[in-house]
């Protein structure tokens, strides 16, 4: 029997690996054609959505296109085909298709784009090239240590205590807490109007931002007190967790006609720009796919040896002045294996749903060879 899946639970699995908090402002991904509560049983997935990969759709019965760049970016006032968004818009909608899109999100999970790409170039020890910051928070509460460990565990199971590999992280202090509950109060413990003191313990963690809510929840419902004192702290600190770009290191060293040969053999890429070779060795590589050129101050800082990016300006290439070897691979290339990343994530979640390709090369750009 095929299985059918709704679109919100292909959704709900796609952002819980890339959580929408970290798409960009200027972004649009999450669902954005389509009911969430569509049955499906199967869905397509691409880097750029146009016509023919919406009729690609329709010819394989999928219910749904997932794709890396988003079809509505800048938004609409008006759905007439006049242009190839609007006419995919309306195309999918006839249809029946739902359309969702992964981008800035996906970029900047710590398993997402740059991971995928860092894996395919054989880079190891990774880290995030340029970790987001104002996406970490403290939360701080007061526990009679009888309930303490269940509180905790409840507050790990929904998204906190979680440093880099280590999880299940807290801080705890042991302290007394007193109170005085009023007429209509129901202590857990105490007497009414006399002040009670209780032995507690002030527990602290790092959340992400966005998984706050659903700590607070968690905290409050396994909490025995009618009424819980608890704080909630932006910090400065970055989250190496989440982030543009990555950086890690090749096995063994490469010389820098042998790296652009292993490039080039990676990505498919007919013609890779970069800067005049120096003649010393790679071991250091930053990538960041798509338009990564805001990157390249993060990648010398890195002490890279070389970056791998696209769309880079005639002036970055002068502006890096030696300091790595620069190559921009192509956009589309070097985002290409965002739908195998998709397609691990929705198997993983869905083992026996039909998660299929599409077969349209939505690459803009074309190579010319004399």
């Amino acid at each position: 029997m095929t299985l059918r899946l709704k679109v919100k639970e292909i959704i709900r699995a796609l952002e819980e690996a890339a959580p929408l908090a970290l798409q960009e402002s200027y972004d649009n991904s999450g669902l954005i054609v389509g009911d969430p509560e569509s049955s499906i049983s199967s869905l397509l997935l691409c880097i750029d959505l146009n016509e023919a990969v919406v009729e690609e759709a329709i010819q394989k019965g999928c219910g749904l296109i997932v794709s890396h760049h988003p079809i509505i970016f800048k938004g609409l006032k008006r759905l007439t085909p006049d242009g190839y968004v609007e006419r995919v818009v309306i195309k999918a909608i006839l249809n029946g298709i739902a359309i969702a899109a992964m981008h800035t999100n996906l970029d900047n999970s710590h398993q997402g784009v740059n991971k995928k790409i860092a894996d395919k170039l054989g880079l190891k020890t990774l880290s995030i090239l340029e970790p987001k910051e104002g996406m970490l928070q403290k939360i701080i509460t007061f526990i009679p240590e009888s309930h303490a460990e269940a509180v905790r565990a409840a507050m790990f199971e929904a998204g906190a205590g979680q440093i880099g590999l280590y999880d299940a992280c807290s801080f705890n202090v042991q302290g007394t807490g007193t109170f005085r509950a009023g007429a209509g109060a129901s202590p857990f413990v105490g007497q009414i109007h006399q002040v009670h003191t209780e032995a507690e313990i002030k527990v602290e963690m790092i959340v992400p931002a966005f998984r706050a809510s659903a700590v607070v929840k968690a905290m409050l419902a396994a909490h025995p007190y009618e009424e819980v004192a608890w704080d909630l702290i932006t910090l400065a600190n970055r989250w190496n967790d989440a982030g543009s770009g990555m950086v890690g290191y090749l096995d063994e060293p490469l010389t820098e006609q042998d790296f652009l040969s292993h490039l080039q053999h990676v990505f498919g890429t007919p013609a890779l720009r970069h800067t005049k070779l120096t003649g010393k060795l790679i071991r250091k590589v930053a990538v960041c796919g798509g338009s990564g050129s805001f990157l390249i101050k993060a990648a010398e800082r890195a002490h890279a040896d070389a970056m791998i990016t696209a769309d880079v300006k005639y002036h970055d290439f002068f502006d890096v002045m030696n300091k790595l070897l620069l190559i921009d691979a192509g956009h589309y290339e070097t985002e290409q294996f965002t739908k195998e990343l998709m397609s691990d994530i929705l198997t993983e979640n869905f083992p026996n749903f039909a998660v299929l390709f599409s077969e349209v090369n939505t690459n803009p750009v074309r190579y010319y060879f004399k």
